[in-house]
């Protein structure tokens, strides 16, 4: 009996002592994404965000950066640096990585998400609960949300209406708005938003298809005069969608008390962190702009109304490509729609 008592002390002792040493786990998330540190995914949404998880769990979850592609590679194989471990969280735009999520295109289609950050990532929060959780079932996803609606900035060429994006040369962010563009005649032509700036000072480029929060941080201001943007009271003409994904096996390797810190503080609360700063971003980008002089066009109703009716193939398109793969890909742009209707309610 008294064999017993030690015994079951021992192990008391031993439960604690594994408890106590949970509790005493400390973490530091390697971060890494592909705009440059002062970028507001980094310093407004990124860092307050680590920084409540710190105080949160007294210390113990710390992040470091690794912004503007740091740990090497491309944007596009950022899924794979935090499915493989290189990166723990990374912020990156699907689209990047070309057809490996195409259920996501759903939200990047003309017409489909509202303009803005908190209401189109309110929307693509919802979306992904309810149609794109086995997309990515590789990862813990932390954050989804829109980039505010598809913007046109160019540095000769003003644009107002269909005809003028006609011959024209731009970049596009993702394939959905590179067939939106060659729709309308342009020439979409594919990179990075670190490139832009350069490729259109050098004239490889007319302009590029690029939303405001971008514009000041790679300096896309400086090389470009003219920018076209949507109603305020209409759907964007097409959009890229943006994920905070984390590792799995990181996430599942951490203790319970600091996951629960991850959970509170991730999901619709931190997809509400990015939409309030792509707003603000936006009204300080149109500010600065207008302030030095360029010409900012919002396209009027009519103008509108015919551009989206030359973009309804590119819908068409999507749908088409998706049946290929088995996807009901007209059931999921209702489903797209309908969650940016709930929005505007």
């Amino acid at each position: 009996m008294k064999t017993l008592t030690i015994r079951g002390q021992v192990l008391a002792a031993l439960a604690l002592l594994t408890a106590q040493t949970a509790m005493a786990q400390e973490v530091t998330f390697k971060i890494a994404h592909f705009l440059p540190a002062g970028a507001a995914t980094q310093k407004v949404v990124l860092q307050p965000w680590c920084d409540e998880m710190g105080q949160l769990s007294n210390g113990r979850i710390k992040c470091q950066f690794y912004p503007s592609m740091q740990l090497g590679g491309t944007p596009a194989q950022l899924p794979d640096q935090v499915k493989n471990g290189v990166a723990d969280i990374v912020w990156t735009a699907p689209g990047y990585s070309t057809g490996r999520f195409p259920r996501t295109e759903a939200l990047e289609l003309p017409g489909v998400l509202p303009l803005g950050g908190l209401s189109g990532g309110r929307a693509a929060w919802d979306f992904y609960g309810q149609h794109l959780q086995a997309e990515y079932k590789d990862y813990k996803v932390l954050a989804m949300h829109g980039d505010g609606g598809m913007n046109i900035h160019t540095a000769k060429k003003p644009l107002n209406s269909a005809a003028d994006f006609k011959d024209i040369k731009l970049r596009s962010p993702n394939r959905t708005i590179a067939r939106s563009l060659t729709a309308l005649g342009a020439t979409p032509v594919a990179m990075p938003p670190a490139q832009v700036t350069e490729a259109i000072a050098k004239g490889v480029v007319d302009g590029a298809s690029a939303v405001w929060e971008v514009l000041l941080p790679t300096k896309l201001d400086e090389v470009t005069k003219y920018h076209f943007e949507t109603p305020a009271d209409r759907p964007v003409m097409g959009a890229t969608i943006l994920v905070v994904l984390m590792n799995k096996q990181k996430y599942e390797s951490l203790p319970a008390d600091l996951k629960a810190i991850v959970d509170k503080t991730s999901g619709l609360p931190l997809v509400e962190r990015y939409g309030k700063a792509w707003d603000e971003a936006t009204i300080a980008a149109r500010n600065k702009v207008k302030a030095a002089g360029h010409t900012v066009t919002v396209v009027s109703g009519g103008n509108y109304d015919a551009i989206l009716k030359q973009l309804e193939v590119v819908e068409k398109e999507w749908v088409a490509d998706a049946r290929k793969k088995n996807i009901d890909g007209e059931a999921l742009v209702a489903a797209a729609r309908e969650a940016a209707r709930k929005q505007s309610r």
